[in-house]
């Protein structure tokens, strides 16, 4: 029989003291400490691995600080975390737009039905269309309708060569940059200056006087509490069918803001994000964080890609002078990626529904 483990916020449970958050930021400190020697190090896996660990202890640490920041030095912990969510977003953006270019070529090849990949079509495309495409979606006087979607899978396919170029050239030079922005913040005083204070969280957290005896529990709760209160407000009904045809209302819209469904279902990302770090400081950094809890992080994480994946699209589609079937093609990926956003949004639904219900 699987070990059960205790719900730390249940009153009934024994009391967390706050020394068991000292125990868990001195670990996240060592890990981070550990990935800063990785990096050091070099070696062909060092640098991504090494700004993974980074990050991901950086993100502990600045979550934890922010959960249960009464029981820590105030001036400390507030000079602290704003510089640990600078060095974890910094360090994640180089492999945000890698996965945000391999997911769109992904779904450019799914869509256009080609035997290659639309980078791999590029150079024969381009041979092949000295002329102008027609504007999909026209078909030609007689045309059957059999004939029009041959036609119209044809300037997908054509267009998505080119469309994938053009995001591949977009991204890359994101990416590049991000690269760039990342060893230059890797070996700033900044850095340097955030190194040495998780050096010190290391051996020394610097609690409040009453810290150590106060129970965590409450705290936890209160950000679970703040999950539950953000999942409540998201538009659930909305989203109780995979599509939501609302959602591509802006579609290619003029506005380069981000879409205005997003900005609330990133905000429940964060927030499971912060109770799940709150239950590792209660239970332990290995305490398995549940199947549906995971489940649900795992549609958010979704989310959010297909979300950015789809901005990135619709900005290539602003590009000036592409061709029309370039244009089409990234105004189909734009559609498919937001439909993939409903679809994640479906799945929270599922995952969060089971988890109340499991609960009740």
């Amino acid at each position: 029989m699987a070990q059960r483990h205790p719900d730390p916020t249940d009153r009934a449970a024994d009391a967390v003291p706050g020394e068991a958050l000292a125990a868990y930021l001195r670990a996240q400190a060592m890990e981070f400490l550990r990935a800063l020697r990785l990096h050091r190090e070099g070696g062909p896996e060092g640098p991504v691995d090494a700004a993974r660990a980074l990050r991901r202890s950086a993100r502990r640490i600045s979550g934890s600080l922010h959960t249960f920041r009464p029981l820590l030095d105030t001036d400390w912990s507030e000079e602290i975390r704003p510089e640990l969510a600078w060095l974890s977003g910094t360090l994640g953006l180089e492999r945000a737009y890698e996965a945000r270019l391999e997911r769109l070529l992904l779904a450019l090849h799914r869509l256009s039905g080609a035997a290659v990949l639309p980078e791999q079509a590029g150079v024969a495309a381009g041979r092949g269309a000295a002329g102008a495409a027609p504007v999909p979606g026209q078909p030609a006087p007689g045309r059957t309708a059999g004939a029009t979607a041959t036609a119209e899978r044809g300037s997908l396919t054509v267009g998505a060569a080119k469309a994938g170029a053009l995001l591949e050239r977009q991204l890359t030079l994101a990416r590049t940059r991000a690269h760039s922005t990342a060893l230059q913040a890797l070996g700033s005083a900044r850095f340097h200056a955030v190194a040495d204070k998780v050096a010190v969280l290391a051996s020394e957290v610097p609690l409040t006087p009453a810290a150590p005896v106060t129970d965590l529990r409450p705290l936890a709760a209160a950000a679970e509490e703040r999950l539950m209160d953000a999942v409540a407000a998201l538009p659930l009904v909305t989203a109780g069918h995979p599509y939501n045809a609302e959602a591509l209302v802006h579609g290619l819209s003029p506005d380069p803001s981000p879409h205005p469904q997003d900005g609330p279902w990133h905000q429940v990302r964060l927030l499971l994000r912060l109770h799940r770090y709150a239950r590792e400081a209660l239970l332990g950094a290995h305490c398995p964080a549940g199947a549906r809890l995971l489940t649900a992080g795992q549609a958010l994480d979704r989310h959010r890609d297909a979300s950015e994946a789809a901005a990135a699209a619709a900005q290539a589609a602003r590009t000036p002078r592409i061709t029309p079937a370039t244009a089409y093609a990234l105004g189909v990926l734009h559609a498919d990626q937001r439909h993939e956003v409903e679809a994640a949004r479906f799945a929270f639904q599922q995952a969060w529904q089971k988890r109340t219900a499991d609960a009740s």
